[in-house]
């Protein structure tokens, strides 16, 4: 028999290994009752830590830690002008010269400084349908005065019906849309008899122009359903312009309905004048309009009016730097005399340089 069978050999073996096997146990045991103290342990520690903290911020220990506040971010801006660009109202002015028989108004303000540039801006003209986004800012202050509701059905009769622009004339009478497709179509392809429906929501003309007033629209009045061939209803540059800073700035409208107004804005269709304007001013760039001024980084968000008569625009524009601005033309002149449109472009251009210019 070999000496590794022998059973002397396999106690001696044996001993060793069971102690080996001992101390491991013991050592995990240890190991899990170190941790569970620790973990008891923690928030004692961190309270303590968070005094000390606080002891050394403040020069006083039993005064709890200060809490620091996050940054406020980008100032939302007010209406309000402080210094007038001067070079660009001038300009404005001698645009407008040079077409006598054009009527020609025009209001630009940088919401975060004051900085603006004015021309005729409080005067009342032939609105069109520019005065479809103060009509959106209306229906909205229903809303959130619970007054209204998004999706209220609204019904179509004959006394709303609109001829013109959009696609809900041609729906049988009796036919009902809920409030949030009416105001959509207003803006996106400015169907007049959806924003028949939706004054109808908000009151009714009266009650709207009542709106207008409270919200410091003084040139802005509905007299007549849309579209309003004839120029009735009125506004000016500074109001649209207003209509949209009042929005941007949080000054008018809970959170969730700026929200709604800018989603509704953002699907309108037509950027053949204001931003068209602002992008020839900017150098140009191919292909469409809003691409290639997301291309510089900038964005508008407007709504266009047009009877012929009168041509308008207005829009809230967000520059690359994190300011915005707004800015609103109109032009009144002969039956769809093509130096309107040519004018509120080229007064949009000559502004253009100096948006994209941080302020001194």
């Amino acid at each position: 028999m070999s000496r590794s069978s022998s059973p002397r050999a396999a106690a001696g073996w044996g001993r060793p290994f069971r102690l080996v096997l001992r101390l491991a146990v013991l050592g995990v045991g240890l190991g899990v009752l170190t941790g569970s103290g620790l973990k008891l342990m923690a928030p004692h520690w961190q309270a303590r830590s968070g005094a000390d903290a606080g002891s050394t911020d403040a020069g006083q220990g039993n005064e709890p830690q200060t809490v620091r506040a996050l940054p406020e971010g980008l100032p939302s801006g007010r209406f309000e002008t402080s210094s007038e660009l001067s070079a660009i109202s001038e300009r404005w002015r001698t645009l407008a010269a040079a077409q006598p028989d054009l009527k020609a108004s025009g209001f630009l303000l940088i919401l975060d400084d004051g900085r603006y540039a004015q021309l005729a801006a409080g005067e009342p003209r032939s609105a069109a349908s520019s005065i479809k986004t103060p009509i959106l800012l209306a229906a909205l202050e229903g809303i959130d005065a619970g007054s209204q509701r998004w999706d209220a059905p609204l019904t179509m009769d004959q006394e709303v019906i609109g001829g013109g622009a959009g696609w809900m004339a041609s729906k049988p009478v009796g036919t009902r849309f809920p409030l949030h497709e009416a105001a959509t179509e207003m803006i996106r392809v400015s169907d007049n008899t959806a924003t028949n429906l939706v004054i109808r929501a908000a009151g009714g003309q009266e009650a709207v122009n009542r709106r207008f007033q409270d919200l410091g629209l003084t040139a802005t009045v509905v007299n007549n359903w849309l579209p309003d061939l004839e120029g009735t209803n009125t506004t000016s540059t500074r109001d649209l312009a207003r209509t949209l800073a009042l929005v941007d700035t949080g000054e008018r409208l809970s959170p969730r309905a700026r929200d709604l107004f800018k989603e509704v804005m953002a699907t309108s269709r037509t950027n053949t004048l204001l931003p068209a304007g602002l992008l020839k001013g900017l150098g140009g760039g191919g292909g469409n309009v809003d691409d290639a001024l997301m291309a510089k980084g900038v964005s508008v968000y407007n709504k266009t009016g047009d009877i012929g008569i009168a041509y308008a625009d207005a829009g809230l524009i967000h520059l690359p730097d994190g300011r915005r601005a707004v800015a609103a033309f109109m032009v009144e002149g002969p039956f769809n005399d093509p130096r309107s449109t040519d004018l509120i472009r080229a007064m949009a251009a000559a502004m253009a340089p100096t948006l994209m210019q941080a302020p001194q």
